[in-house]
């Protein structure tokens, strides 16, 4: 492959050494970077790097990737937009010293190029390859070991940067989408397209603006779910007589089934009107954003709502370096995050311990690591009840049995789920009857057991001693590492999508883990 190399020079420059000695306060990370970028980008990580541009044709020479990947950490660095990025190249003497560009008059790239270059990265996985490039910089310089790892995994939000619609503008928008699209294939101007199908909301400002209704009024709000419908009715109709070819193919295809999609998620038929209205509840995995598809409605927790992703990173808590961070759509238990974030931790080392948050309990992980023997630590689900709880039973796993607050046993009974039973006549003439069942209980008390009920009761034992709970606080590490990379991302999406934002949250943990290793350069 023709390519124009970057070679950028190893000794300081008068200038250099000039520009570095005024960033001793801040700004350091310039620094780090000027003198140790040979040895960031070395043969290896420019051989992959290099892998991403093996489609261009020969005799068009490419800007050289590893100058752009450290273009892209800059960008990282200072929250830079691509714009701001292509002017810092020209005007901020710390930007040119580490790209080995000082004193150029003019850009050394374009905004075309960057957003090229973070497409490629994407279809080649080259962001995670750069974040596992820290790590093996810290294990050359001594400073990450090679002895099994203690990970811990935490989460955060990532507000989206899609506009969160109601069903209305949400149907609306969709059709809008349909209307443009049409416009395109059919070579006409909206507006006619728009007068032709016979659709008269779309057109105004918005479409409340249109339909113009006391929103607080049930019988005025069903007239215009009713006027909204006819026009999709009308736009669809159209399309099908007019373009009947073109639904077969992109984009109208895939605007078509977006205008599907959000009027099945939010209507449904209407058995007492006839007609249709706005479902109750909330369908499951719903869109509520048109511009970025990825969008979802979540919580972190009972009182805090996230429109948009979560954002997930596993840290060692020996050196503190981020090991592996992704994006996943807000309304995905922590859980779901195990398959970003596993294999990546995997590649680098051996893991001897898991420190999580409850959230990601549930998943795979978790149970197979303590199959192995290894260790997994978590706060436990706690219940509160005015009676006892499945915490206060004891459960023998080895014996097949289990113990109840007042020392009666009962087996261990195993089916499709494990269970335990205790006979109605032992509950009945129990002394503590009133503190584990109600008056009107029939039976004895039954305990469902979770597949991994023997780790949740290791985790319930740990809570209760000094020494546990000091053990339990060992992943508040990984908070600190994520507020890191959160100060650095910001608290909303820079782009549209989870994989576009999975790459922006691990170039923010490349910075963290880069000034992580300046420290012990220093």
């Amino acid at each position: 492959m023709a390519q124009s190399r970057w070679s950028p020079r190893v000794e300081l420059s008068k200038e250099e050494e000039f520009i570095c000695s005024r960033l001793k306060r801040t700004g350091k990370l310039y620094v780090f970077l000027r003198r140790h970028r040979h040895e960031l980008f070395d043969d290896g990580l420019r051989a992959d790097l290099e892998t991403m541009y093996s489609d261009v044709p020969r005799g068009t020479p490419p800007k050289d990737p590893a100058f752009l990947a450290m273009v892209t950490l800059l960008q990282a660095y200072v929250r830079a937009s691509d714009a701001v990025a292509v002017e810092n190249s020209v005007l901020d003497r710390r930007w040119q010293m580490v790209l080995d560009c000082l004193g150029c008059d003019g850009p050394v790239f374009s905004q075309g190029v960057l957003v090229d270059f973070r497409r490629r990265l994407i279809e080649h996985e080259m962001d995670r390859r750069l974040l596992e490039r820290t790590v093996e910089l810290a294990k050359e310089t001594g400073g990450f070991g090679h002895k099994a790892l203690r990970v811990a995994l935490d989460s955060a939000p990532l507000w989206g940067v899609g506009r969160v619609e109601d069903t209305f503008n949400l149907i609306g928008h969709a059709m809008d989408v349909v209307l443009e699209c049409a416009a395109v294939v059919s070579a006409m101007p909206v507006d006619e397209v728009r007068e032709r199908a016979g659709v008269k909301l779309l057109g105004q400002s918005s479409i409340k603006a249109a339909l113009d209704i006391d929103w607080d009024d049930p019988v005025e709000k069903q007239e215009a779910l009713e006027r909204l419908l006819s026009d999709v009715s009308a736009l669809r109709d159209w399309v099908a007589r007019n373009l009947k070819e073109e639904t077969t193919k992109p984009p109208l295809k895939e605007a078509l089934a977006l205008l599907k999609k959000v009027i099945e998620q939010d209507i449904e038929p209407d058995p007492d009107g006839g007609g249709s209205k706005i479902r109750r509840g909330t369908a499951k995995n719903r869109r509520i954003s048109i511009r970025d598809g990825d969008m979802r409605h979540g919580r972190k927790s009972r009182s805090r709502v996230i429109n948009g992703y979560k954002r997930h990173i596993a840290k060692d808590l020996e050196s503190g370096l981020i090991l592996a961070a992704t994006v996943r759509p807000a309304n995905e238990p922590e859980a779901a995050a195990e398959s970003d974030l596993r294999p990546d931790v995997e590649r680098l080392g051996e893991v001897a311990e898991l420190h999580i948050d409850r959230g990601y309990l549930s998943g795979q992980w978790p149970r197979d690591l303590d199959v192995e023997g290894r260790t997994v630590l978590s706060r436990p689900w706690s219940t509160k009840s005015a009676r006892f709880t499945k915490a206060d039973f004891r459960f023998d796993f080895a014996a097949g049995t289990a113990t109840c607050p007042a020392g009666v046993g009962a087996p261990i009974r195993a089916g499709k789920k494990r269970w335990v039973s205790f006979p109605k006549q032992t509950c009945d003439g129990c002394d503590r009857r009133v503190e584990c069942l109600p008056p009107a209980r029939k039976r004895g008390r039954v305990l469902s057991l979770h597949e991994t009920e023997a780790l949740l009761q290791r985790l319930r034992d740990l809570k209760k001693t000094p020494d546990g709970r000091a053990r339990l606080r060992e992943r508040v590490a990984v908070e600190h590492g994520l507020a890191h990379v959160t100060a650095r991302q910001g608290p909303k999406a820079r782009y549209v999508g989870t994989r576009k934002n999975t790459l922006d949250t691990r170039r923010a943990a490349i910075i963290t883990n880069l000034h992580w290793l300046q420290r012990q350069a220093a």
